[in-house]
């Protein structure tokens, strides 16, 4: 039952508003320079948002990355997921061990609720409409 989210996916919701701020050709350096990270960070950083398809790589000394989707199309969510993995590992939320319907725990029934309620508004938040306040996603 985990889900995290770490400094990489608010760097990666950043990274692609950005682009899209941008509309063009950004190079790496100048990337990481907008995201307040290193170039070989936002590189790996960038990764798997190339596999999802949502950002454009093209190498070379004239290439740089590029946005390749509506940022409207785009939610909070699959970026955490894209960056993070799953965020439904299947583990207890309390315990060191596999959540299961039978012995669950205490909170079992509450946290269902409650992650399902955040993951919601996760996946119902485009990239474009989530907030910057001070630089950082919010």
């Amino acid at each position: 039952m985990r889900l995290e989210v770490t400094r990489k996916s608010d760097l990666a919701v950043r990274a692609l508003r950005s682009l899209g701020e941008t509309g063009g050709r950004v190079k790496g350096p100048a990337l990481a320079d907008a995201v307040g990270s290193t170039s070989g960070f936002v590189s790996q950083l960038l990764t798997p948002l190339v596999r999802a398809g949502w950002v454009r790589s093209d190498p070379g000394p004239s290439g740089g990355y590029s946005l390749a989707v509506d940022l409207g199309s785009v939610s909070v969510l699959a970026v955490i997921e894209a960056i993070e993995g799953p965020t439904d590992s299947g583990r207890c939320v309390l315990a060191d061990r596999p959540c299961n319907t039978s012995g669950t725990c205490a909170l079992h029934v509450p946290w269902l609720r409650a992650r399902a309620q955040l993951l919601r508004e996760l996946d119902g938040t485009s990239v474009a409409e989530a907030s910057l306040v001070g630089g950082a996603a919010r």
